[in-house]
């Protein structure tokens, strides 16, 4: 195989993290691929951060142009939306075109109950997990399975209240009754490279979610007697920087759920790679993880320019769309290409 990166391209779905993907690309000088569709392609037009678009109808329809993809030599990042679109299992089974990172890890992400067994094996502080609504006896969140952005997600106090509120579903055996923790809501980005073995801190975040924030500027007798059910739908994302004394900590549960993933069945690679934890930090400092997505997440998008962890580390921009574009950059130029590709 070629070790010119210009016998080469990256290729996402324009959604999701593409533009810092796309953007990355091109800053290595590894050709750029936007696959959208006629309502989603504007925002790469104009941005110009493709150096070609390829358009569908719908995503859904991504397999129709894989031949072309392949023809190209592209290496396919997924995001948020190609999961959500294509599906983990379909990712697994079908895709045929070369795939930056572990395809088996997203399986594992994407099923609740497979992923707490994941963190679970690598030590970390979870949330308990309701079996049943009956045991419901405090404060709970119901999340639903996948990679949706919080879609759909509500807090219940009781039996009576969580059977109320899900009637609105249409899938109402797709979720999971979690312990509903206080505190100040963390996601750490990280990155770990799969040629040097290294971890990575790239950046942190918080999500601003629908009326689950915007509530607070509404007196709480006006909260009450407008009967509002707090949604937490994202619709962006705020960065952080954490208190230099809790990095070590994040260190640590990092290299501890990479640990964990070389023994995670149907991913033999483990998970390398751009990935998130996310998790509360308690009144104790204590980092409660809920979550964990294993690819690029949507938090990392407020540093296209890089943040300032990368800065220390890069002294230049470096999104983590480019460190996934560098990483592919090194494997090409070192005959490792295949280290990377699961």
């Amino acid at each position: 195989m070629s070790n010119d990166i210009k016998d080469f391209a990256i290729a996402t779905l324009g959604s999701h993290t593409a533009l810092q993907i796309l953007k990355g690309a091109k800053e290595e000088g590894i050709k750029a691929i936007a696959i959208c569709t006629k309502e989603t392609r504007r925002p790469y037009d104009s941005f110009d951060v493709a150096d070609e678009i390829i358009e569908i109808d719908s995503f859904e329809n991504f397999f129709e142009i894989e031949k072309i993809l392949m023809e190209k030599n592209a290496i396919v990042i997924p995001h948020g939306s190609f999961v959500s679109y294509l599906g983990p299992q379909k990712i697994n089974d079908n895709l045929k075109a070369m795939h930056y990172g572990s395809k088996g890890i997203l399986i594992w992400e994407s099923d609740r109950s497979m992923e707490r067994v994941w963190l679970q094996d690598a030590g970390l502080n979870l949330p308990r997990i309701y079996q049943t609504p009956e045991e419901i006896d405090g404060p709970v969140i119901i999340k639903f399975h996948g990679a949706k952005g919080g879609f759909g997600y509500f807090i219940a106090h009781s039996p009576a209240e969580f059977h109320e509120r899900i009637k609105s579903f249409k899938d109402p055996d797709d979720y999971v009754i979690q312990e509903y923790i206080v505190g100040v809501p963390m996601y750490v980005h990280y990155f770990q490279s799969a040629l040097t073995g290294e971890l990575e801190i790239m950046s942190f975040d918080k999500r601003y979610e629908s009326n689950a924030d915007s509530i607070g500027r509404i007196a709480a007798k006006d909260q009450l007697d407008a009967g509002i059910q707090t949604s937490y739908t994202i619709t962006g994302n705020i960065p952080i920087v954490v208190r230099e004394s809790m990095l070590p900590m994040f260190f640590k549960i990092g290299e501890d759920v990479v640990a964990a993933s070389k023994k995670l069945e149907g991913a033999p690679k483990g998970l390398y790679g751009p990935f998130c934890l996310e998790g509360i930090i308690d009144p104790n400092l204590n980092f409660r993880v809920f979550e964990i997505s294993a690819r690029i997440v949507a938090g990392t998008n407020p540093y296209t320019n890089g943040s300032p962890y990368t800065w220390l580390k890069y002294n230049e921009p470096m999104s983590t769309g480019r460190r996934v574009a560098r990483e592919i950059k090194t494997a090409i130029q070192s005959g490792r290409l295949q280290d990377i590709l699961g």
